[in-house]
């Protein structure tokens, strides 16, 4: 950072001013209330430090880079918040980052990066242009001024005890960059630790279920499938009804199984992510993602204590999973060996493991299979030769263009549908291989839902994981079962994914004091009660 020319337009005031402005409103963007005094605080004394004389040019360039890098942080620190802020209303230490980026790679994250990367080069664009100014008004700053007169020596020692309190006063000190970060990172990685083995906690859930007294009341066999999918918003499925025909083979099913195939027109899920979503779901809504064991149940090992072989069957590769669920299974089975966003294992290639579960002779059976769905790349959800979903002149195109959503949006959209609609393959497929092996002397039943929805143009022109919009909860959920009707009227009742573990130990038919009827969607004694949820939904039965 070089010296300005004494030619240089901007005086010390003036430029002063300026950064005390720039860095004013960064603080505005990135935090609410009170909050935003008390990180303008924080900042101070780098900027009182620059009101001091320094007549020595060797002192000044020291000045200059600390100064710089200091404020550089907070311009880093407020960018990072208001972008978050932004697209999943959420703060870094919020579970939802946190989880996240604890569960991601740095393969992973570079993959994010550029499945965003039309909306990230515009914010880094405008991120550089904003330290490059912040930085040359600092080295304008940063000349050789006039000594303080007594006035402002009194002013400074003020300012200076400001500060020296703030840091002293530890709810403030910690939103310090330099000490916000370290700590954050310490948090991210104690999670990444907690979750590296798990073998104490599934001990214990296995544990509290043979202390549950759960027991099997069927008179059969049974078998039971879980299919569980990710980021499908239903608003994208023709089975819900959407223009672009999406799902024209469950809508065949719907068809031929008439009242034993139940599709939920009001699910929900109570997660914007997969990690908390399937610990809620698991556990009955009773235990977020890294929440201890205590007294808490989770549907798989209460199903092993009944009586029932579990396998788990998945095309994700992710290790937070895996620990919390998949290893309480009997059988295990991850066919997915390439991790992140750009890994095109095909949901397809589970069918085969699927079909070999359900001929195992075991009397009863609960087999989840965990399907990446339309997990973001959306493109790569669907074979490289599956049909194109739409042409730009359709009917939802020129919706989207009414709307204002942006050309990119609008392909991400196409994508989004083709993936809808190859997933629709896989998801139909996995009821007629379940129908087919249901056992004739038991009962048989498949449910099938989304752990969280996906933002692509419905609500704000983002596409992918939203916790701001409704879209990133609106979610499918799909019932069948052997021989007797479902109910008709649970079709238009609310659901919520954190309470299908009630409905899944009903279709396993499992008893336990304790279970809670009014929480199954399929009882009569059902009630309602509505989630709080992070986006603005005024209607779940919608």
């Amino acid at each position: 950072m070089l010296e300005p020319s004494p030619a240089s337009r901007w005086t010390r005031p003036v430029a002063a001013a300026l950064l005390c402005g720039l860095l004013l409103l960064s603080f505005v963007l990135a935090h609410d209330g009170r909050r935003i005094a008390q990180v303008a605080v924080l900042a101070l004394p780098a900027l009182l430090w620059l009101r001091l004389p320094v007549s020595d040019p060797r002192w000044r360039r020291v000045r200059l880079v600390a100064v710089g890098a200091v404020l550089v942080l907070f311009l880093l620190d407020s960018a990072v918040r208001a972008f978050l802020q932004a697209s999943y209303r959420a703060l870094p230490d919020s579970a939802l980052v946190l989880s996240a980026v604890a569960n991601t790679t740095p393969r992973e994250a570079l993959e994010y990066a550029a499945s965003q990367g039309a909306s990230l080069a515009g914010q880094g664009a405008l991120l550089a242009a904003v330290i490059a100014g912040a930085l040359r008004l600092l080295a304008v700053c940063n000349r050789h001024g006039a000594a303080l007169r007594r006035p402002e020596r009194w002013g400074m020692a003020l300012l200076v005890l400001v500060c020296v309190a703030s840091l002293a006063i530890k709810p403030w000190r910690r939103h310090h960059p330099l000490v916000y970060w370290p700590a954050w990172t310490a948090s991210a990685q104690a999670l990444q630790r907690a979750w590296a083995d798990q073998q104490q906690q599934r001990d214990a859930l296995l544990s509290n279920a043979r202390q549950a007294g759960v027991r099997f009341t069927g008179t059969g066999s049974s078998t039971v499938v879980l299919v569980l999918t990710d980021s499908v918003n239903r608003d994208n499925m023709s089975l819900y009804g959407y223009a672009r025909p999406t799902t024209p083979q469950l809508v065949a099913l719907q068809q031929d199984e008439r009242e034993r195939m139940l599709t939920l027109r009001h699910a929900w899920s109570v997660e914007p992510g997969t990690v908390a979503s399937l610990s809620g779901l698991f556990s009955f809504g009773a235990r977020d993602a890294d929440d201890p064991v205590d007294r808490t149940h989770h549907v798989l090992a209460l199903a092993r204590a009944a009586g029932y072989h579990v396998w788990w069957m998945s095309n994700h590769d992710d290790t937070a999973i895996e620990q919390q669920h998949a290893r309480l299974a009997d059988s295990l089975e991850m066919i997915n060996r390439e991790p992140g966003r750009s890994g095109a294992s095909l949901d397809g290639k589970l069918l085969d493991c699927l079909e070999e579960a359900l001929s195992d002779p075991a009397p009863r059976k609960l087999i989840v299979v965990h399907l990446l769905g339309a997990h973001p790349h959306y493109r790569l959800r669907a074979p490289a030769d599956a049909p194109v979903m739409a042409v730009a002149t359709d009917s939802i195109d020129a919706e989207m263009v009414d709307e204002g959503r942006p050309a990119w949006l609008r392909a991400s959209r196409r994508a989004y549908d083709r993936a809808i609609a190859y997933h629709d393959t896989v998801v139909a497929e996995s009821l007629r291989l379940t129908r087919r092996h249901a056992p004739r002397d038991g009962d048989a039943a498949w449910m099938f839902l989304s752990d969280h929805g996906q933002e692509v143009g419905h609500d704000i022109s983002h596409a992918g994981h939203s916790p701001g919009t409704p879209a990133g909860y609106r979610i499918p959920a799909l019932l069948w079962r052997q021989g007797a009707a479902f109910d008709p009227l649970a079709a238009g009742r609310p659901f919520r994914v954190d309470w299908a573990g009630w409905t899944l130990t009903d279709l396993m038919a499992l008893e336990w004091p304790g279970a809670r009827h009014d929480r199954n969607v399929l009882d009569a004694r059902y009630v309602w009660q509505a989630p709080r949820l992070a986006a603005p939904v005024k209607r779940f039965d919608q």
